[in-house]
Protein backbone atom coordinates (compact mmCIF):
# COMPACT_ATOMS: atom_id res chain seq x y z
CA UNK A 1 0.00 0.00 0.00
CA UNK A 2 2.72 2.24 0.69
CA UNK A 3 4.31 1.62 -2.62
CA UNK A 4 1.15 2.31 -4.36
CA UNK A 5 0.84 5.81 -2.58
CA UNK A 6 4.37 6.46 -3.64
CA UNK A 7 2.77 5.72 -7.26
CA UNK A 8 -0.24 8.16 -6.93
CA UNK A 9 1.64 10.98 -5.77
CA UNK A 10 3.74 10.62 -8.52
CA UNK A 11 1.06 10.78 -10.91
CA UNK A 12 -0.53 13.91 -9.50
CA UNK A 13 -0.96 15.52 -12.71
CA UNK A 14 -2.24 13.37 -14.52
CA UNK A 15 -5.20 13.72 -16.20
CA UNK A 16 -6.36 10.07 -15.09
CA UNK A 17 -5.32 7.42 -12.54
CA UNK A 18 -6.29 4.35 -12.71
CA UNK A 19 -5.57 1.08 -10.31
CA UNK A 20 -6.22 -2.24 -11.43
CA UNK A 21 -6.05 -4.90 -9.35
CA UNK A 22 -7.53 -8.82 -8.72
CA UNK A 23 -10.16 -9.40 -6.18
CA UNK A 24 -8.90 -12.55 -5.55
CA UNK A 25 -5.32 -13.74 -6.58
CA UNK A 26 -5.66 -17.09 -8.39
CA UNK A 27 -2.08 -18.43 -7.38
CA UNK A 28 -1.87 -18.06 -3.55
CA UNK A 29 -6.56 -17.29 -3.49
CA UNK A 30 -5.38 -14.18 -1.30
CA UNK A 31 -7.62 -11.20 -1.26
CA UNK A 32 -6.69 -7.74 -2.53
CA UNK A 33 -6.70 -5.31 0.50
CA UNK A 34 -9.66 -3.48 -1.34
CA UNK A 35 -10.35 -1.54 1.94
CA UNK A 36 -7.20 0.57 1.81
CA UNK A 37 -6.92 0.58 -1.82
CA UNK A 38 -10.45 2.65 -2.46
CA UNK A 39 -9.07 4.87 0.68
CA UNK A 40 -6.25 5.67 -1.12
CA UNK A 41 -8.08 6.14 -3.91
CA UNK A 42 -10.25 8.55 -2.50
CA UNK A 43 -7.51 10.26 -1.61
CA UNK A 44 -5.72 10.85 -4.37
CA UNK A 45 -8.89 11.10 -7.02
CA UNK A 46 -8.11 7.70 -9.05
CA UNK A 47 -10.16 5.18 -9.99
CA UNK A 48 -10.62 1.51 -8.91
CA UNK A 49 -10.89 -1.31 -11.18
CA UNK A 50 -11.14 -4.74 -9.99
CA UNK A 51 -11.05 -8.27 -11.84
CA UNK A 52 -13.24 -10.62 -9.83
CA UNK A 53 -12.86 -13.93 -11.86
CA UNK A 54 -11.56 -15.64 -9.13
CA UNK A 55 -14.20 -14.11 -6.33
CA UNK A 56 -17.60 -13.97 -8.41
CA UNK A 57 -20.19 -16.51 -6.68
CA UNK A 58 -17.35 -17.04 -4.48
CA UNK A 59 -16.84 -13.77 -1.82
CA UNK A 60 -19.68 -11.70 -0.11
CA UNK A 61 -23.33 -13.36 1.04
CA UNK A 62 -24.49 -13.53 -1.81
CA UNK A 63 -21.64 -14.29 -4.14
CA UNK A 64 -21.01 -10.70 -5.60
CA UNK A 65 -17.07 -11.04 -5.52
CA UNK A 66 -14.54 -9.12 -3.31
CA UNK A 67 -16.58 -5.77 -3.02
CA UNK A 68 -19.48 -7.61 -1.54
CA UNK A 69 -16.97 -9.31 0.73
CA UNK A 70 -15.69 -6.03 1.89
CA UNK A 71 -18.97 -3.96 2.42
CA UNK A 72 -18.08 -1.33 -0.23
CA UNK A 73 -20.66 -2.20 -3.12
CA UNK A 74 -21.24 0.92 -4.94
CA UNK A 75 -17.35 1.57 -4.07
CA UNK A 76 -15.34 0.15 -6.61
CA UNK A 77 -16.00 2.23 -10.12
CA UNK A 78 -14.82 -0.86 -12.43
CA UNK A 79 -15.45 -4.25 -12.23
CA UNK A 80 -14.62 -7.63 -14.88
CA UNK A 81 -15.19 -10.80 -14.10
CA UNK A 82 -15.78 -14.36 -15.88
CA UNK A 83 -18.67 -16.12 -16.49
CA UNK A 84 -16.21 -19.53 -17.03
CA UNK A 85 -15.29 -19.92 -13.37
CA UNK A 86 -17.83 -20.24 -10.36
CA UNK A 87 -20.50 -19.58 -12.58
CA UNK A 88 -20.76 -22.80 -14.42
CA UNK A 89 -17.33 -23.16 -16.32
CA UNK A 90 -19.22 -21.87 -19.83
CA UNK A 91 -17.73 -18.75 -21.51
CA UNK A 92 -17.23 -15.38 -22.27
CA UNK A 93 -17.05 -12.20 -19.72
CA UNK A 94 -18.01 -9.15 -18.64
CA UNK A 95 -17.37 -5.56 -17.55
CA UNK A 96 -19.69 -3.56 -15.10
CA UNK A 97 -19.54 -0.11 -14.38
CA UNK A 98 -21.29 3.07 -14.95
CA UNK A 99 -23.52 3.56 -18.08
CA UNK A 100 -21.29 6.20 -19.58
CA UNK A 101 -18.23 3.37 -19.42
CA UNK A 102 -20.32 0.32 -20.46
CA UNK A 103 -21.54 2.47 -23.68
CA UNK A 104 -17.80 3.49 -24.87
CA UNK A 105 -16.79 0.01 -24.43
CA UNK A 106 -19.42 -1.13 -26.86
CA UNK A 107 -18.33 1.63 -29.39
CA UNK A 108 -14.69 1.49 -28.72
CA UNK A 109 -13.43 -2.00 -27.22
CA UNK A 110 -11.86 -4.01 -30.00
CA UNK A 111 -12.81 -7.29 -28.17
CA UNK A 112 -16.10 -6.51 -28.34
CA UNK A 113 -16.36 -5.19 -32.08
CA UNK A 114 -13.93 -7.93 -33.47
CA UNK A 115 -15.53 -11.28 -31.86
CA UNK A 116 -18.25 -13.11 -32.22
CA UNK A 117 -20.97 -12.83 -29.49
CA UNK A 118 -21.58 -15.24 -27.36
CA UNK A 119 -23.82 -18.19 -28.44
CA UNK A 120 -27.35 -17.95 -27.39
CA UNK A 121 -26.90 -21.30 -25.27
CA UNK A 122 -24.03 -19.98 -23.33
CA UNK A 123 -25.72 -16.24 -22.15
CA UNK A 124 -28.92 -18.23 -21.20
CA UNK A 125 -27.31 -20.43 -19.48
CA UNK A 126 -24.87 -17.99 -17.75
CA UNK A 127 -28.03 -16.16 -16.96
CA UNK A 128 -29.26 -18.98 -15.69
CA UNK A 129 -26.40 -19.30 -13.31
CA UNK A 130 -26.41 -16.09 -11.95
CA UNK A 131 -30.37 -16.70 -11.14
CA UNK A 132 -29.57 -20.11 -9.26
CA UNK A 133 -26.96 -18.46 -7.21
CA UNK A 134 -29.33 -15.23 -6.13
CA UNK A 135 -32.08 -18.03 -5.40
CA UNK A 136 -30.20 -20.18 -3.68
CA UNK A 137 -27.28 -17.86 -0.95
CA UNK A 138 -26.59 -20.79 1.18
CA UNK A 139 -24.15 -22.47 -1.83
CA UNK A 140 -21.58 -19.40 -0.52
CA UNK A 141 -21.18 -20.36 2.95
CA UNK A 142 -21.07 -24.38 1.99
CA UNK A 143 -17.79 -23.39 -0.36
CA UNK A 144 -16.26 -22.16 2.29
CA UNK A 145 -16.72 -24.77 4.67
CA UNK A 146 -16.01 -27.27 2.23
CA UNK A 147 -12.70 -25.30 1.73
CA UNK A 148 -12.11 -24.74 5.68
CA UNK A 149 -12.11 -28.66 5.91
CA UNK A 150 -10.20 -29.34 3.20
CA UNK A 151 -7.27 -27.21 4.84
CA UNK A 152 -7.73 -28.41 8.21
CA UNK A 153 -7.82 -32.09 6.69
CA UNK A 154 -4.80 -31.76 4.58
CA UNK A 155 -2.54 -29.49 7.29
CA UNK A 156 -3.35 -33.07 9.38
CA UNK A 157 -2.20 -35.06 7.04
CA UNK A 158 1.17 -33.01 6.98
CA UNK A 159 1.03 -30.92 3.78
CA UNK A 160 1.46 -27.26 3.68
CA UNK A 161 -1.55 -25.97 2.45
CA UNK A 162 -1.15 -21.44 2.26
CA UNK A 163 -3.56 -20.16 4.83
CA UNK A 164 -6.74 -18.15 3.47
CA UNK A 165 -10.27 -17.36 3.08
CA UNK A 166 -11.22 -18.38 -0.40
CA UNK A 167 -11.47 -22.22 -1.69
CA UNK A 168 -8.43 -22.02 -4.04
CA UNK A 169 -5.91 -23.95 -1.78
CA UNK A 170 -2.52 -23.92 -2.79
CA UNK A 171 -0.64 -26.67 -1.24
CA UNK A 172 3.38 -26.31 -1.47
CA UNK A 173 5.73 -28.11 -2.77
CA UNK A 174 9.23 -26.17 -3.43
CA UNK A 175 10.10 -27.70 -6.63
CA UNK A 176 8.70 -27.81 -10.42
CA UNK A 177 8.92 -31.59 -10.86
CA UNK A 178 7.49 -32.44 -7.44
CA UNK A 179 4.72 -30.73 -8.14
CA UNK A 180 4.29 -32.17 -12.12
CA UNK A 181 4.54 -35.81 -10.51
CA UNK A 182 1.84 -34.90 -7.64
CA UNK A 183 -0.31 -33.45 -10.20
CA UNK A 184 0.10 -36.60 -12.69
CA UNK A 185 -0.12 -39.47 -9.68
CA UNK A 186 -3.06 -37.69 -8.17
CA UNK A 187 -4.44 -38.02 -11.61
CA UNK A 188 -3.91 -41.78 -11.54
CA UNK A 189 -5.64 -41.87 -8.16
CA UNK A 190 -9.11 -40.07 -9.62
CA UNK A 191 -8.33 -36.79 -8.58
CA UNK A 192 -7.62 -33.65 -10.49
CA UNK A 193 -5.37 -30.72 -9.49
CA UNK A 194 -2.92 -28.84 -11.35
CA UNK A 195 0.51 -28.49 -10.85
CA UNK A 196 2.10 -24.93 -11.11
CA UNK A 197 5.90 -24.28 -11.51
CA UNK A 198 8.33 -21.76 -12.20
CA UNK A 199 7.98 -19.45 -14.42
CA UNK A 200 3.57 -19.18 -13.49
CA UNK A 201 5.21 -19.17 -9.64
CA UNK A 202 8.56 -17.90 -8.21
CA UNK A 203 11.01 -20.42 -8.08
CA UNK A 204 11.02 -22.73 -5.43
CA UNK A 205 7.25 -22.04 -4.64
CA UNK A 206 5.77 -24.96 -7.10
CA UNK A 207 2.00 -26.05 -5.84
CA UNK A 208 -0.66 -27.61 -6.52
CA UNK A 209 -3.80 -26.54 -6.80
CA UNK A 210 -6.88 -27.34 -5.89
CA UNK A 211 -10.07 -25.45 -5.73
CA UNK A 212 -13.34 -26.34 -3.82
CA UNK A 213 -16.78 -26.35 -5.12
CA UNK A 214 -20.41 -25.69 -3.14
CA UNK A 215 -20.85 -29.46 -5.37
CA UNK A 216 -18.15 -31.31 -3.85
CA UNK A 217 -19.76 -33.79 -1.03
CA UNK A 218 -18.03 -35.10 2.23
CA UNK A 219 -17.33 -38.30 0.09
CA UNK A 220 -15.68 -36.05 -2.41
CA UNK A 221 -13.16 -34.38 -0.50
CA UNK A 222 -12.47 -37.52 1.99
CA UNK A 223 -11.57 -39.44 -1.72
CA UNK A 224 -9.17 -36.59 -3.09
CA UNK A 225 -7.53 -36.50 0.67
CA UNK A 226 -7.09 -40.23 0.88
CA UNK A 227 -5.47 -39.99 -2.24
CA UNK A 228 -2.97 -37.18 -1.14
CA UNK A 229 -2.10 -39.52 1.90
CA UNK A 230 -1.28 -42.23 -0.39
CA UNK A 231 0.81 -40.44 -3.32
CA UNK A 232 2.22 -37.82 -0.57
CA UNK A 233 3.60 -41.26 1.34
CA UNK A 234 4.87 -42.57 -2.04
CA UNK A 235 6.78 -39.33 -2.99
CA UNK A 236 8.24 -39.17 0.70
CA UNK A 237 6.53 -35.42 0.78
CA UNK A 238 4.39 -36.69 4.29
Amino acid sequence: MADLEEKLKAAAGSRRKLIFTDGVFSMEGDIARLPEIVALAKRYDAIVAVDDSHATGVLGKTGRGTAEHFGLLGQVDIITSTLGKALGGAAGGFTAGPAALTDYLTQRSRPQLFSNALPPTVAGSALAAVRYIEAHPELIPRLHRNATYFREQLTALGFKPLAGETPIVPVMLGETAKAIEMSERLLAEGVFVTGFGYPVVPQGHARVRCQLSAAHSQHDMDFALRAFKKVGTRLGLI
